[in-house]
């Protein structure tokens, strides 16, 4: 039989060529091993800075990362759900963002062992986690995953004064009271936190479990500003019910003004700054009626305004329509206001149902009369101290009146 030649190959020479065939075969070989790095050395990349699989962790990597809840969860709860582990290595990195790409505050665990989140997280949010670890030998391994917080059914916010950019007195505290009870307090306590320039200790108070005020040791110092971030969203606080409010709240303190009423004297002086403006004769709370001792925050200022002895449980002794310059002190119904139906009594006689009195002109009309200038010169949060009257301290929650706490009890 004939057998024609392999092109380039001779017939004589179909042995050798087949021979060399098979050597270049078997270099195809070793190279395809070299490159497909069966002996698992291979130079592929993840996003750690390694070689790796689908989930990117390094085959050699003796780390191995953990993340609850588990990718995809739905409906977790906004705290204590979140948390990265590692095993056989210490986490180097781990970035929570929310559906913004803001960045979730978190603290390692003493040795990188785990990763726990500052804070609650935002409810009806899906967050993002990327975490890293290295071994002891430097071989990182990476995890990635991503879930969804519940979206709550009930919820509370906190209502708050002073209002966002005013300028306030020395006396004002930061308050809240909040649309529901509080049965966590210290979860919604860990939602709030206040700066303070120049910097000062600020403690705050429950009273009952719906009112939350801060405040300083001692009054605010003029000029002090006043940044409050309310990170509520997600807030547990009371079971099933949680916080849905995320804001930030600024205010100035402006100049210092304390006016000190003396109950047996009948007068009033006005400090500003430590400087007495003036000295102005006043009318108190008559015998059984005594103005509350004690320190008083004003809260509102109305040019004028309708006091009705009903609204106070003082029966029919009294409907005036049209109190002139009249600033509330207390919740209960003490103010300190302008009179004009009782001419003659200031500095000389305790005639009122409890209010501080000043001498004024119906309407109001008037701006060199006493209550004029005093309502002119005062602002939100300015403190009236009330000394010697017969009555009691007026309560620290009457008002924002906690100035009237020791700081060991506002403490507590």
């Amino acid at each position: 039989m004939n057998v024609r030649p392999i092109s380039g190959v001779s017939a004589g020479n179909r042995h050798r060529g087949r021979k060399g065939l098979a050597l270049v075969a078997g270099a195809l070989v070793l190279s395809l091993a070299a490159c497909g790095g069966g002996d698992n050395t291979g130079s592929g990349s993840d996003d750690a800075g390694n070689g790796g699989g689908k989930d990117g962790r390094d085959a050699q990597s003796a780390a191995s990362v953990t993340i609850a809840p588990k990718a995809g969860a739905k409906d977790v709860d906004t705290s204590g759900a979140l948390n990265v582990k590692v095993a056989g290595g210490r986490l180097t990195s781990v970035v929570v963002k929310d559906g913004k790409g803001t960045e979730v505050d978190g603290k390692l665990a003493e040795g990188g062992a785990a990763w726990t989140p500052a804070r609650h997280l935002a409810a009806a949010t899906k967050y993002t986690v990327h975490a890293v670890a290295e071994d002891s030998r430097g071989r990182k391994a990476a995890e990635d995953s991503s879930f969804t917080t519940l979206t709550p059914k009930n919820t509370f916010v906190g209502t708050f004064t002073p209002e966002d950019g005013s300028t306030v007195g020395v006396g004002m505290p930061f308050s809240l009271r909040f649309t529901r009870g509080i049965t966590d307090p210290a979860a919604v306590e860990k939602g709030i936190r206040i700066k303070t320039e120049p910097a000062v200790d600020v403690e705050g108070h429950w009273f009952g479990n719906d009112r939350l005020d801060f405040r300083p040791e001692s009054y605010w110092k003029a000029g002090t500003k006043v940044t409050v971030d309310l990170d509520l969203d997600g807030v547990e606080g009371r079971d099933g019910v949680y916080g849905k409010q995320r804001r930030t709240v600024k205010f100035t303190i402006g100049r210092s003004q304390i006016s000190y009423v003396d109950a047996k004297k009948l007068t009033m002086k006005v400090v500003r700054d430590g400087k007495t403006l003036k000295t102005l004769p006043v009318t108190t709370g008559q015998p059984g009626y005594e103005t509350w001792n004690g320190k008083m925050v004003m809260t509102e200022k109305l040019t004028v305004t309708r006091m009705n002895s009903e609204t106070v449980d003082y029966g029919d002794e009294y409907d005036i329509k049209d109190v002139p310059h009249a600033i509330r002190l207390t919740e209960s119904g003490t103010f300190i206001h302008g009179n004009y139906w009782a001419a003659g009594v200031f500095g000389n006689t305790n005639a009122s149902h409890g209010c501080v009195g000043l001498r004024d002109v119906r309407g109001g009309s008037d701006s060199g009369v006493p209550a004029a200038w005093f309502f002119d010169k005062s602002m939100i949060g300015d403190v009236v101290v009330v000394r010697n009257s017969r009555d009691r301290t007026v309560a620290p929650d009457n008002g924002l009146n906690g100035w009237n706490m020791s700081w060991a009890d506002w403490k507590k």
